[in-house]
């Protein structure tokens, strides 16, 4: 194994736990707390996934990188996979937080209000990413074997 594929499998599967433990664990279970209203809720989940799209920002830009530096070995899957959660992320990071976050500048945020469908835009497209990079960690790690 190089250090490249090293270090892109590492980058890929960071950034699949971090998805992994804020979009699907962190940002519903933070509702369910105790006195934290959805106004609240929001305001911390500005605040996280800012946080979180930096630092996919840094893993992806690690794993273009080392897909760089992997040469004509780079499997032309992981440059298709790659390609589209740089377009998820750009889309996630330009289109729909700017539109969530006028949203809720607007003072549009209640508890009695119903989820938009912004939101189920922006699970679609995490669910997307998380499978982008199940398979591209796993194609690398196997072109370890070819």
């Amino acid at each position: 194994m190089t250090v490249a594929t090293a270090v892109v499998s590492a980058a890929v599967f960071v950034w699949l736990g971090m998805v992994l433990a804020i979009s699907f664990l962190e940002a519903p279970l933070k509702f369910r707390a105790p006195g934290v209203t959805i106004e609240l809720g929001v305001g911390i989940g500005r605040l996280v996934f800012r946080a979180l799209n930096v630092a996919e920002c840094v893993l992806a830009v690690v794993a273009i990188v080392c897909l760089v530096a992997l040469g004509s070995g780079t499997p032309a899957a992981a440059v298709v996979l790659m390609a589209v959660l740089v377009v998820v992320l750009v889309l996630d990071i330009a289109v729909l937080r700017p539109r969530m976050d006028r949203r809720y500048a607007s003072g549009n945020v209640s508890d009695a209000m119903p989820r938009h469908s912004l939101h189920l835009w922006y699970v679609g497209l995490e669910l997307v990413k998380v499978a982008a990079l199940v398979i591209l960690g796993i194609t690398v790690l196997t072109r370890v074997h070819a």
